[in-house]
């Protein structure tokens, strides 16, 4: 399902390598959204036990992370879809892997949410390019 480029659209020279990429950017948004009502506890478990009314959270969040992830790879107001991504990603980054960096003492649990937090900045980055540029396949 491919909508026309709006003006301003970035034009993608390459259609197949376009949806290849919303493809596998979506990809995580997706598998994540879902186990976010699958395995709710295990999103739970997650945050902070401080952060008050945490099942909210993760029902919120994977239904913002389901929105983003079907507008940007059907490119039906994937500039929209860039920004629900950008709305979830912020405080899951923060709030998640930000805090697990300075209150775990396990070195090795240390790293791997620093690997978390970095990939949620590029993630970040990404979307951001969205909500800036959509997602167009049309040919110049």
């Amino acid at each position: 399902m491919a909508a026309q480029a709006s003006a301003g659209d970035l034009v993608i020279l390459s259609p197949a390598i376009a949806i290849v990429a919303r493809i596998l950017f979506t990809l995580i948004f997706f598998l994540s959204g879902v186990t976010h009502f699958t395995s709710m506890q295990n999103y739970v478990n997650l945050m902070h036990p401080a952060i008050p009314f945490r099942p909210f959270w993760v029902m919120i969040s994977g239904a913002f992370e389901l929105a983003g992830a079907v507008l940007i790879l059907f490119n039906y107001r994937p500039r929209v879809g860039g920004w629900l991504i950008v709305l979830f990603l912020v405080p899951v980054t923060i709030v998640v892997h930000g805090l697990a960096i300075v209150t775990l003492t396990d070195p090795v649990m240390k790293a791997v949410n620093v690997s978390m937090f970095l990939k949620g900045l590029a993630m970040i980055g990404c979307a951001l390019f969205i909500t800036q540029f959509g997602v167009s396949v049309e040919r110049q």
